[in-house]
């Protein structure tokens, strides 16, 4: 009866740090949606928003952490309890990191606002980069729920189509560099800023790799297409 306690504590335990977790994915999606606002739409209404929810996700990582720490030490958990504590922890890092590439994105954007030039004309990229990552970020966080391998593989893979999108829009604005001098300010803000949106794209994919190193016990960091696939399929 006192084994059996211990475990249901553990996994009650696990259970709420993941959906702690997934909250605080919740708000990273949030800011992340309200800085690309600032750009977009120029509405700075958003950046007290940005700034207090920046505070909250830094408080849940601390949080987070301590109480992974904890759980690890008290419960000593072996395979895929320990994946799950793992990736978990990882998977906190990489959404307060992504938490600071939204802020950088709101700070580009409020930047470039003050200087009166906030889009340049005829561009327009950037903004299916920020949809792309924007849906990476949001389906790593569902396929962390479900633990849906399927859904993290194709993740993986469209994470190729995001740097795609930086390069073109890299292209793009060095083009406009060249033709005129006088975007050079705007369009070195906006790289700085489709950088910011590439880096979530990244974020975004470790966390579908963490998803299938759960589900799986598969280490795909770095696997080519080919043993993602049998990974997945497996």
């Amino acid at each position: 009866m006192d084994q059996t306690h211990i475990s249901s504590q553990f996994d009650a335990d696990l259970e709420d740090i993941r959906t702690r977790m997934l909250q605080m994915g919740g708000l990273v999606e949030q800011q992340v949606r309200a800085a690309i606002a600032i750009y977009a739409d120029s509405n700075l209404g958003h950046q007290e928003t940005i700034k207090a929810t920046e505070v909250r996700i830094n408080q849940m990582e601390i949080e987070l952490d301590d109480r992974c720490t904890h759980l690890i030490v008290r419960r000593q958990p072996a395979a895929g309890d320990l994946r799950l504590v793992m990736a978990i922890v990882k998977t906190i890092t990489d959404l307060e990191r992504i938490g600071d590439e939204a802020d950088k994105i709101a700070r580009y954007a409020i930047s470039m606002q003050e200087r009166g030039q906030v889009h340049l004309p005829g561009f327009s990229d950037i903004h299916i980069a920020a949809s792309t990552a924007v849906s990476m970020l949001k389906d790593a966080l569902d396929a962390f729920a479900r633990l849906d391998v399927s859904m993290a593989g194709n993740i993986v893979l469209q994470d190729k189509h995001i740097d795609n999108e930086f390069r073109s829009v890299l292209r793009q604005l060095i083009t406009f560099m060249m033709e005129d001098p006088r975007t050079i300010s705007t369009a070195l803000d906006i790289i700085w800023i489709a950088k910011a949106i590439e880096r979530i794209g990244d974020h975004a994919q470790n966390i579908a790799e963490y998803v299938i190193f759960v589900a799986k016990g598969t280490d795909v960091r770095h696997a080519s297409k080919e043993t993602l696939e049998q990974a997945v399929a497996s």
